[in-house]
């Protein structure tokens, strides 16, 4: 079933929203959500939870990209869930890693928050990503986003671990400039 008609479902108010949003997206958000927390049954609580509030914010929320709003609600329902239950001692170290990575490109998250929303930083790497050749947007994206580790990303696209390493750390020293020249 496409995003249309589940979105259809989902302003009909039919339950069947639910069984067709896991069948077509549940294996790929579980396992994102799963390298986040660490542990299978947390990535189930995620995925639940996330079920939950799209049900309840569709409608009136209408996502242009069902898949992107649901690994966004994923994602950070994940980080929260890893950042309670202390993620470093249940597996989380890809997390803290690529976190940490970032941390060094991205400005300290007190400068961030007081200089604007989550939603402008959210489109600062948008455009920063729209920039950058697919090859290294698919890299950065599978680290950043879906906190695949190196290894797994170098599996995923064919390239060497070495490519992937250089190209990431490329990547960010790009972001460190780009967001160097605009105005937080």
């Amino acid at each position: 079933m496409d995003d249309e008609a589940i979105i259809g479902l989902f302003f009909a108010r039919d339950e069947r929203a639910i069984r067709e949003t896991e069948l077509k997206y549940g294996r790929q958000l579980t396992a994102l959500a799963q390298r986040i927390t660490g542990s299978p049954q947390d990535a189930e609580e995620c995925l639940s939870d996330v079920m939950l509030r799209t049900w309840n914010a569709i409608p009136p929320a209408k996502p242009q990209n069902l898949f992107a709003y649901l690994v966004s609600a994923v994602r950070n329902t994940a980080i929260n869930l890893a950042v309670r239950m202390k993620a470093e001692k249940r597996g989380g170290k890809q997390m803290r890693l690529a976190l940490e990575e970032l941390s060094e490109s991205l400005p300290a998250s007190d400068d961030v928050e007081a200089a604007c929303s989550e939603a402008e930083a959210a489109e600062q790497l948008r455009r920063f990503t729209a920039t950058l050749p697919p090859e290294t947007r698919r890299m950065f994206i599978l680290r950043y986003v879906y906190l695949l580790s190196v290894k797994e990303i170098a599996e995923k696209t064919g390239a060497g671990v070495s490519k992937v390493k250089v190209t990431l750390h490329r990547t960010r020293r790009a972001l460190k400039e780009y967001l160097g020249g605009e105005e937080l």
